[in-house]
């Protein structure tokens, strides 16, 4: 499943999350709970942007869900599980 890096207009965060291709997430609240973080101070419906830096392919024995966090959804803007390569290795 490939993985997007978003950022939040409000709070200027970068989150890599993992979804479906044809999914695309619109506010704070979306991209908090595909990555399973808080939402913290920045209010839910605050705007993010997809940038052009994520859409790396991992595979995940993750959930099935549409939205699965899988080891690489930190809710961090560092790269995980080798740079974003998992099981590509």
């Amino acid at each position: 499943m490939p993985t997007y890096d978003y950022r939040c207009e409000t709070n200027d965060r970068v989150i890599e999350v993992s979804h479906r291709m044809s999914e695309n997430l619109s506010n704070w609240g979306e991209l908090c709970a595909c990555a399973g973080i808080e939402t913290g101070d920045t209010p839910s419906e605050s705007p993010v942007h997809r940038l052009a830096t994520g859409g790396n392919i991992i595979h995940s024995l993750g959930s099935g869900s549409s939205c699965s966090t899988g080891s690489c959804a930190t809710g961090s803007s560092s790269p995980c599980c080798g740079g974003g390569f998992c099981g590509l290795n």
